[in-house]
């Protein structure tokens, strides 16, 4: 009796592993159905075996098939606007001045952390100079378009940009004049990075711009708040 009720547990078992599968498989091929139906070119060349692109449909609406063709022709279109190039330029200018300030720390800084903050800045913002010198050299800007430099580079023009009277301020300072001075500046000048990004944000249509300066608003936010504790 024991051993014919372990068999007919066992069959019992293998029949709904069988259903199981079974209902795996019709909903997949369901799932196939789904995606090919539409009645449009894409639709028709994955019925012929062709290559598609499925796009998610908006909330409510159901994916649409495409074809590579119409898929491309569906991408947004986020070739970079003087907005775009304009930031890119002004930023350039604004790291390098960054770098400029962080490399007096070494010698002038007196407190530890402030040669770490200094170090940090550095590390991060020489790279996106890298990065953003490599994208005008494939976005440059169109013949007629002025860049935005700000009037041939005039620094003070841009947010947070320090005057050049306060870098040799800074310059001449040491210990924890210098600690003070340069924490008010960065500070000073993170905000104004922040601002140039978000207007950026608002203004441009380029993805790896669009990139850039969310990273810069993440980046210098969170040193700011770092440097006022400091301070």
């Amino acid at each position: 009796m024991d051993m014919a009720k372990d068999l007919r547990g066992r069959e019992a078992l293998r029949a709904l592993v069988r259903r199981s599968a079974a209902a795996v498989a019709t909903a997949g091929l369901l799932l196939t159905l789904a995606g090919c139906q539409g009645g449009d070119e894409g639709a028709d060349r994955a019925a012929d075996g062709g290559a598609v692109v499925v796009a998610p449909g908006r909330p409510g609406e159901k994916a649409r098939t495409l074809t590579p063709e119409q898929a491309a022709k569906a991408k947004p279109d986020d070739s970079p606007n003087a907005a775009d190039r304009a930031y890119v330029q002004r930023m350039i200018e604004h790291h390098r001045q960054a770098l400029t300030m962080s490399a007096l720390a070494p010698e002038r800084a007196g407190a530890d952390g402030v040669k770490r903050l200094a170090d940090r800045i550095s590390a991060a913002q020489r790279p996106e100079i890298g990065a953003m010198e490599k994208w005008l050299t494939v976005h440059p800007a169109p013949s007629g378009e002025s860049g935005g430099h700000d009037g041939g580079h005039d620094h003070a023009a841009m947010p947070g940009m320090a005057t050049e009277q306060q870098l040799e301020e800074l310059t001449g300072a040491r210990g924890t004049d210098f600690d003070r001075l340069f924490l008010t500046l960065m500070t000073a000048h993170h905000e104004g990075a922040v601002k140039m990004a978000g207007e950026v944000l608002a203004a441009g249509n380029n993805v790896a711009v669009e990139e850039m300066a969310t990273e810069v608003v993440a980046t210098q936010s969170a040193e700011i708040h770092r440097m006022r504790a400091m301070g």
